[in-house]
């Protein structure tokens, strides 16, 4: 069996600029409203916090403060995935050297792969790094998607401990999870499954909405893990239209825009990530403040 990560809610952080810079001040506010809130793990550099308009010195530099300034007191996985397996391994290097308690590493985009390379790709990485590996499903943007064979054969690997599934695809999940046993953990990569992961077996999610909720999404796992799923339904059931809202257009866009609208001052986008139109900020406004965080 392989000891998950972390169990519960990791807020996937965004990264807040200013002046087109990271901010790091900022940055450190962040991490600490998220411990303080109960989340059980951080992820730095993903998806949400726009890794892939940041340069190689500034990634690096971000999982470093993010590192320092948690203080052991909760793992911080470092984003270091890639299209390119040798680019994907000097970031995967460096975060480990940065302090990194573990990776979370997309599958290849754009050229995309054989499940053959896919599993090449991560077993390279895998055999070169001494911190845990968490792979990351997400076909909607990566237009690829793991196999249960897939990962059945990474699950083998002793550094590969879970994934992040932001498949939607529970038949998927249900297979995999089935095959591959307790020698692969398995977190929601989308919030409004975390509770329909949670009650597959998996060990809780990987939250864009914790940006905005913290203390809720880290709640519904302890209330489920705890026995309590009515609870749990409950608060999860209220705010699922906060999550639904929170991707109305690309991630980060809305959560980056929710963020601002209650104060915290994260900065703006970068380039080609844009912002939302006026319509689409009103009905951003309008759910925030029927699920009480505006």
């Amino acid at each position: 069996m392989k000891t998950p990560i972390f169990k519960g809610s990791c807020t996937a952080i965004v990264t807040p600029f200013k002046n087109d810079f990271v901010d790091f001040e900022k940055l450190g506010e962040l991490v600490d409203e998220q411990i303080n809130a109960g989340t059980s793990a951080l992820v730095v550099c993903g998806t949400t916090g726009e890794a892939s308009t940041q340069s190689i010195p500034e990634h690096l530099a971000s999982v470093e403060y993010a590192v320092k300034h948690s203080a052991g007191r909760v793992p911080v996985i470092a984003g270091t995935g890639s299209n390119d397996t040798a680019h994907a391994l000097l970031m995967s290097q460096s975060a480990e050297k940065s302090g990194a308690d573990a990776l979370l590493i997309v599958t290849p985009y754009y050229n995309k792969c054989s499940q053959s390379g896919l599993v090449k790709h991560f077993t390279y990485v895998a055999d070169r790094v001494n911190i845990p590996i968490i792979l990351y499903n997400v076909p909607s943007r990566t237009g690829m998607s793991f196999t249960t064979e897939s990962y059945y054969e990474l699950s083998k690997h002793p550094r590969i401990n879970g994934t992040k599934e932001a498949s939607g695809n529970m038949g998927l999940i249900a297979a995999s999870r089935a095959k591959c046993g307790d020698n692969l953990n398995f977190w929601s990569g989308n919030d409004n499954e975390t509770l329909a992961m949670m009650a597959m077996g998996g060990m809780g999610v990987i939250s864009v909405a914790a940006n905005v909720i913290p203390k809720e999404m880290a709640k519904i796992c302890s209330l489920f893990y705890e026995g309590n799923l009515e609870a749990a339904q409950e608060l999860f059931y209220k705010y699922i239209p906060l999550m639904d809202a929170l991707f109305m257009d690309v991630n980060p866009i809305p959560v980056k825009t929710a963020m601002n609208l209650m104060g915290k001052n994260v900065g703006h986008l970068r380039m080609p990530l844009c912002d939302m139109s006026g319509g689409q900020v009103e009905k951003l406004k309008a759910v925030m403040k029927e699920a009480g965080v505006l």
